[in-house]
């Protein structure tokens, strides 16, 4: 900011220093007063500013908006030595002043005419935009008289060209109204002529002709010709009725001997009249032609009971033949007289055979019935090969759904070849399409025999009753398997006797009915599985000292001490397993006989299918044939861990090989379990299953009976922790005991093994421990076995032999030694962090280190 120097102040002579000193100080105010409203003027807003610094960008101070005099004078006078050079800074400044005047003024003056050069640029702009409008005025105009002049060039042919379209459509009326007219003419000669051959192309045309002149009924010429041509349609139909008659005429008259080619082309003709005319004619001629059935096999009739229905067949073939010699090109192709001619006797013959087997359905009998099902089909067939059905109007086209691959007796080979071709070419996500059947005819007979298919169903459940009783006896007969024949283990023949005669009886009803009837044979299905399952299996399976009453869980895992059971032969364990295999493949059989049926009965009966019960009951037979050969060998144990509780265990000197209750778990380990593995090489899970029950049911029991080994001395548990580990051993070797072929046993087995029999050897290590100091001998007591029930705590000081003082005293610091339990948690069991399986294997391995040392 640039201020001016203070104006001198002359005094005149006589004036007073005191008038000079106010007069100065009255212009400083004023020119303090000056520089505020310039400071105030120059002021700019941030943004502004900072537009005017990119636009003109400066590095002189006295640009800067933040600039301050004092500071800037400060800068260039420094120094009082610096003022010697103020009259240099003076001028230039004054210098710069009067260039920057110069260059204001020069601006302000180049912006005089700035004005006047805008208003003289609208001017010419608008004198443009006139001349402008007035070309387009011009053009505009032209065009118009142009459009004008175009028009009338084109009126006269615009006038010339709705005449000739007039023209043309009076000549077209005229002669479609000519044609009509001597049409008509026409038409009525020829119907009173009988020219049925000219009538048929001649009334079709008139019929076309007559579409044209609808919207000139108003007319009364047209009208009255239209009229006419009703007329004529009305005497043709009632003309061609009656030639009809006379040539076919009622029941008792003779027929003609052969078609008539009046007639064929009265034909023609009734296919162009009313639509009513036609089917009179095909039902009069159908009566008519079937007129001689109706007599012939009456219900009075001996023919017509259902032992002669051959003859029924026999007698619509003789005719049919006859028709196609005699009137085959009488009816036009699409009248289908043949196929309508078939359909009506079907319609004829299942109403009449209703009726008879109404009056005498106590003379009905199974052989009879399938014998009329079975000719009634195959003629169905026969129609199906030579027509098409197009003329059925009531027949109901049922989904047919493709049988899935199976490897049960229920599928036929070529089902199973179109099943894999189905599932090449569909996705299995997606749901199939019900198929239409290839048989039209299907049931159009067919369809009277259902409401007695009762008397099919009760010999079925007769035949089966029957077959069941068949196979008890043979069982019985023959007796169950030998241990040496290639059979042993081995499904039973009758069950697949069983499920063929199932699939026999499923695809005849299914061709008979698939409705109600195909319910009642699932049930009777259902009926004799359970019967094969208790009277074949359950009822056969060997029987026990324990069951007598009945197998039941309860009683097959009831410990009898003391008593000897008896020990199951070689037959009978090779029986037990054969029955096993057997109520496996019924079950999976029965999984699909289930789906089979679902397939062929009807889809609205579909949810009435159900062999869940039946399946159930054939897992019970499994899992009965499991525990049974589980008790067998559990049972051959207990002598040997009874002889274990009883051996004197502290007067034991010396740790030896392992002891004879041992070796005798072992031999009859090895006696059984081959011939069941064996036997079960079909059914590998079952065998698994089999293991893994034993191995739940012996170890428990094994550490029951360690308990009742006391007191024992340290030589004695260390003989029994010997013993313990050969028993682990032969139990991990279960599954593959005495075979040639060594195969890893299952996981879960082994799992439940090594967890069983590492706490075996747990209970015996603390048993070894020393008790001398308690609070040692109780806190490896929790380490070890995880186990902080005061019962078991209580069975190992009995084993140690320990005093009722001593038990008392260890059994007061366990307690109080015990870690707090959870909340919720029962008082007297607390559970503790298992050791690791790799903990218990490496104590184990340095507990026979020890024991070889000793030995």
């Amino acid at each position: 900011m640039v201020t001016s120097l203070p104006p001198r102040v002359h005094c005149k002579p006589g004036s007073t220093a005191v008038q000079a000193e106010k007069q100065l100080s009255r212009m400083e105010e004023e020119e303090l007063e000056v520089v505020e409203e310039l400071e105030a003027v120059l002021h700019l807003a941030p943004e502004v500013q900072l537009a005017i610094e990119q636009v003109f960008p400066s590095q002189d101070p006295l640009d800067r908006a933040d600039f301050n005099a004092v500071e800037y004078i400060n800068t260039l006078f420094p120094t009082e030595q610096s003022l010697s050079n103020i009259d240099d800074v003076v001028n230039k400044i004054r210098l710069k002043i009067r260039r920057l005047d110069d260059n204001i003024r020069s601006v302000v003056r180049g912006q005089t005419n700035v004005g006047q050069d805008g208003r003289q640029a609208l001017e010419e702009a608008q004198k443009a935009i006139q001349q402008l409008f007035g070309k387009i005025k011009d053009i505009k105009d032209k065009a118009e008289k142009s459009e004008q002049m175009v028009k009338e060039i084109t009126r006269d042919i615009k006038q010339l060209d709705h005449a000739k379209r007039h023209l043309t459509t009076s000549i077209t009326t005229l002669n479609h109204l000519h044609m009509l007219a001597g049409g008509v003419d026409s038409l009525e000669a020829m119907t009173r002529k009988r020219q049925y051959g000219e009538v048929a192309n001649l009334l079709q045309g008139v019929v076309n002709v007559l579409e044209h002149f609808q919207k000139y009924m108003g007319i009364p010429q047209i009208r009255q010709l239209s009229e006419r041509v009703k007329a004529a349609q009305t005497e043709l139909g009632q003309q061609i009725l009656a030639d009809f008659e006379e040539a076919f005429p009622a029941q008792g008259t003779k027929r003609p001997g052969g078609p008539s080619n009046v007639l064929r082309d009265a034909c023609l003709v009734a296919n162009v009249l009313d639509v009513r005319i036609k089917q009179e004619i095909i039902k009069k001629f159908i009566r008519q032609h079937l007129s001689e059935y109706l007599v012939l096999f009456q219900e009075n009739q001996d023919v017509a009971w259902l032992d002669k229905i051959d003859r029924r067949y026999a007698w619509i073939k003789r005719q049919l033949v006859d028709y196609e010699e005699k009137y085959g090109r009488m009816f036009p192709a699409d009248w289908y007289m043949t196929e309508r001619i078939a359909v009506e006797f079907c319609h004829i013959t299942r109403n009449d055979l209703s009726k008879i087997m109404r009056t005498r359905a106590k003379e009905i009998e199974v052989k009879l019935l399938l014998f009329a099902i079975q000719r009634t089909t195959n003629f169905e067939g026969l129609l199906a090969k030579r027509f098409s059905g197009c003329t059925l109007t009531d027949t109901v086209v049922k989904p047919e759904v493709q049988p899935p691959v199976s490897t049960n007796p229920f599928l036929d080979d070529d089902n199973i070849a179109e099943e894999a071709a189905l599932d090449t070419k569909n996705d299995l996500d997606k749901p199939k399409k019900p198929k239409v059947p290839e048989n039209p005819f299907h049931g159009i007979i067919s369809k009277c025999f259902e409401p007695h298919l009762y008397v099919y169903i009760e010999s079925q459940d007769k035949n089966l009753g029957e077959l069941i009783d068949r196979f008890v006896g043979d069982f019985k007969a023959q007796g169950p398997p030998k241990s040496t024949s290639e059979d042993a283990g081995a499904v039973l023949p009758s069950c697949a006797d069983l499920f063929v005669y199932y699939k026999k009886c499923m695809v005849q009803c299914s061709q008979l009915s698939t409705g109600e009837p195909m319910i009642a044979l699932s049930t009777i299905f259902q009926k004799y599985l359970r019967e094969y399952a208790w009277k074949i299996l359950s009822g056969n399976l060997p029987k026990t000292s324990s069951s007598s009453t009945g197998l039941t869980i309860t009683s097959l895992l009831k410990e009898k001490e003391g008593s000897e059971v008896a020990k199951f032969t070689m037959e009978e364990l090779c029986l037990i397993c054969s029955i096993l295999s057997t109520a496996e493949y019924c079950l999976a059989t029965t999984q699909q006989l289930e789906e089979k049926l679902k397939e062929k009965v009807d889809v609205t009966l579909t949810e009435r299918i159900n062999l869940t019960g039946e399946m159930d009951t054939f897992s019970t037979v499994i899992s009965n044939s499991i525990q049974l050969l589980v008790q067998d060998l559990d049972s051959a144990c207990d002598p040997a861990l009874t002889a274990m509780s009883k051996m004197q265990w502290q007067n034991v000197e010396h740790v030896g090989d392992q002891s004879p209750y041992v070796t005798s778990i072992i031999l009859h380990v090895k006696q059984n379990v081959p011939i069941i593995r064996d036997n079960l090489a079909s059914t590998r899970k079952y065998f698994t299953q089999f293991c893994i029950k034993f191995a739940n049911s012996f170890i428990p029991k094994f550490i029951n009976h360690l308990f009742k080994c006391k007191p024992i001395s340290m030589v004695g548990a260390e003989q029994l922790l010997l013993d313990t580990h050969s028993m682990k051993t032969v139990l991990l070797d279960l599954p593959s005991i005495g075979s040639q072929v060594v195969r890893k046993a299952p996981a879960s087995y082994t799992k439940i093994v090594v967890k069983g029999m590492t706490r075996a050897e747990m209970i015996l290590k603390v048993v070894m421990a020393p008790h001398e100091i308690s609070v040692v001998f109780v806190d490896n007591y929790i380490k070890l076995l995880a186990d902080c029930n005061t019962e078991t705590f209580q069975k190992i000081l009995e084993m140690k032999g320990l005093k009722r003082s001593e038990q008392s005293s260890m059994l007061d610091l366990f307690r109080q030694r015990l870690p707090n339990p959870p909340s919720g948690a029962e008082n007297n069991s607390v559970t503790l962090q298992t050791p690791t399986p790799e903990q218990e294997s490496s104590r184990i391995r340095k507990l026979e280190k020890l024991i070889k040392k000793r030995l």
